[in-house]
């Protein structure tokens, strides 16, 4: 475990992370402000959507990827799992199109706040794996939470672990920032975390880790049950926010399936506020024909960030 005062000197690793990273990355969410008294808009703002691997029908990738290139999707999320033997195959299926990898969803073993020594390092280890991996994509970033409320024996909820999840993330950042990559905190609802809710907290533990290769994420799901509100949620995040995730909000079908209360456009705003151009991505399962259903929850998304 770190002191406090330890801690803080273990940040200024991130200086070093820094230049490996390089400055773009620093300022990825700074955007050409409108003039003073339109704070709703920033023309750097673009919705980028991205689907995960489950998301649009088809057998293998191409055929997946021929039906996103018709619905203009330019992001394609995989599982982190197994994905140092994929990286040739998705490169050569990404190849002449315009579709890149946007963040890895998570496909690590065991968990960074076990009790155990040896579950810890399986995590570190099976995360520098995938976090490779995802450099060599040029990913945004692989997606981690610290731990799942079914994953024991777990560290106790105290200052002294928040502090030992810092140190674990300098580590962690610093590895990705040489990758030209970061590792995302995704909070979860308390149903599926405890540790890790809201996207202000995930937010004060990258203002705290202060490293480059270390940011957040939101996920309209999750935000549902735990936020008060969208916008504020996504503010909170700020600098640090790297990915985003959507599905609908009763459910976590595609967005649509829900009917009026697949609402985002306050969400919207606040990626629009922030100068938001990386990717939200579909992670959410399907109720109807793929082929209608996903067309129509593409088109309601952007429909609502042309209002937001």
């Amino acid at each position: 475990m770190l002191d406090r005062r330890n801690f803080l000197k273990t940040t200024l690793s991130g200086a070093a992370a820094a230049a490996a990273l390089g400055a773009p990355a620093l300022t990825a969410c700074a955007g050409k402000q409108t003039p003073q008294g339109d704070a709703t808009k920033n023309t750097a703002a673009a919705l980028n959507l991205s689907f995960q691997e489950g998301i649009a029908p088809g057998e293998s990738l191409n055929e997946k990827f021929d039906f996103m290139e018709k619905l203009g999707v330019t992001g394609f999320e995989p599982n982190g799992k197994g994905l140092a033997g994929r990286v040739d195959e998705i490169r050569q299926a990404l190849s002449g199109r315009n579709i890149r990898v946007s963040a890895i969803c998570a496909g690590f073993d065991g968990f960074i706040l076990s009790a155990d020594e040896a579950v810890r390092k399986q995590c570190m280890d099976t995360m520098k794996e995938i976090i490779a991996a995802a450099g060599a994509l040029e990913s945004v970033g692989v997606i981690i939470v610290p731990a799942f409320n079914s994953q024991t024996p777990v560290l106790p909820h105290t200052r002294e672990t928040r502090d030992f999840l810092c140190e674990q993330f300098v580590e962690m950042g610093n590895f990705a920032a040489t990758h030209q990559t970061t590792v995302i905190f995704e909070p979860l609802n308390r149903r599926e975390a405890f540790y890790l809710r809201q996207v202000a907290d995930a937010a004060s533990l990258c203002r705290d880790i202060n490293n480059p290769g270390v940011r957040c994420m939101g996920d309209f799901w999750h935000m549902t049950a735990e936020e008060t509100c969208d916008m504020g949620a996504f503010l909170s995040a700020g600098e640090y926010l790297q990915h985003v995730h959507v599905a609908s909000r009763k459910r976590r079908s595609m967005p649509g399936e829900d009917g009026e209360a697949d609402n985002y456009i306050a969400g919207f705003k606040a990626l629009k506020m922030l100068g938001y151009n990386k990717y939200v991505s579909f992670e959410c399962g399907c109720q109807g024909d793929r082929n209608t259903v996903v067309p129509a929850a593409v088109e309601l998304l952007r429909k609502q960030w042309d209002e937001a």
